[in-house]
C-alpha cells in the first residue's frame, strides 16, 4: 500500500506529466502554457521532457516573451533516500553532474536577431559563470556558446535553438538544426543549467516542475 508521501509524488509527478498535454497527430506534446507553444513529451534518442518554461526580458519597461524552453533529460537517481520536495543539494546534483541535457528553445518573439541572441547569452551566462566562478568573470567562455553565429541567420516565429550538454562536459549549440558551437568547459556547462534550475532560475515555476521530475525517479 502506497504511503502518504508517495501518494503526494504521484499526484505531483502526475500533475507535471500531464500538464497542458496534447496530443499532436500521433505525437503527445506539452503546451506551455503563457505563449501556447508545444514540446514533443518524448523524443527519438530516449530523452524525456522534465519541464517547460518561458525566458522574459525587460525591454522598454515592458517583460518581453522572448522564447518558450523544454529542457530534455536522460536521468538517473543516485540518491538512495526518498524525497517529498526537490531540495538545493538535489539541484546542485545535476547542476555539477555529466548527465545529457538539452534545453529546446522556440522563439516566440518576432523581431529578435541573432545579435540579440548573442548579447542576451552573454550576459546570462556570464553572470552565471560569475556566480560559479568565485565572482570571476568570463566572458570569453561566455560569448563561446553564440560567438560563431552568422548574422545571416534569419530567426522567425517558431524558429528553434538546441544547446546540450553533452557527456565529458561538452556544451553544443544548434540554430535551426546547424552545430555553431562545441566548447569543452566544465564551468560552462554548469553555468548554463545552473540558468534554469540555480538559486536565480530564469522561470521558477519550470525549475519546480523540474524537481518533482527528478523526485519521482526514487
Amino acid at each position: 500500500m502506497a504511503t502518504s508521501s508517495e501518494n503526494t509524488i504521484a499526484k505531483a509527478t502526475q500533475e507535471v506529466t500531464n500538464d497542458e498535454k496534447e496530443t499532436n497527430g500521433t505525437e503527445e506534446v506539452a503546451v506551455e502554457p503563457k505563449t501556447g507553444v508545444s514540446f514533443p513529451v518524448k523524443l527519438d534518442d530516449g530523452k524525456q521532457l522534465n519541464c517547460v518554461g518561458l525566458r522574459k526580458k525587460s525591454m522598454f519597461g515592458l517583460g518581453i516573451k522572448v522564447y518558450s524552453y523544454g529542457m530534455y533529460a536522460l536521468l538517473k537517481s543516485k540518491i538512495e533516500k526518498a524525497l517529498e520536495k526537490p531540495t538545493k543539494e538535489l539541484y546542485q546534483m545535476v547542476i555539477n553532474s555529466d548527465v545529457e541535457i538539452m534545453v529546446r528553445l522556440v522563439i516566440v518573439y518576432s523581431s529578435l536577431t541573432i545579435s540579440m541572441v548573442r548579447k542576451n547569452f552573454g550576459e546570462g551566462l556570464g553572470a552565471s559563470i560569475k556566480k560559479l566562478n568565485g565572482g570571476k568573470k568570463n566572458d570569453e567562455l561566455a560569448n563561446k556558446v553564440m560567438g560563431q553565429a552568422s548574422d545571416d541567420i534569419k530567426l522567425t516565429l517558431g524558429s528553434l535553438i538546441e544547446i546540450s550538454r553533452l557527456p565529458g562536459f561538452v556544451l553544443e549549440t544548434k540554430v535551426m538544426g546547424e552545430v555553431i558551437s562545441k566548447v569543452e568547459s566544465e564551468l560552462l556547462c554548469r553555468a548554463y543549467i545552473n540558468m534554469y534550475i540555480g538559486d536565480d532560475p530564469l522561470d521558477k515555476d519550470a525549475k519546480d516542475k523540474f524537481g518533482i521530475s527528478l523526485i519521482s525517479l526514487f
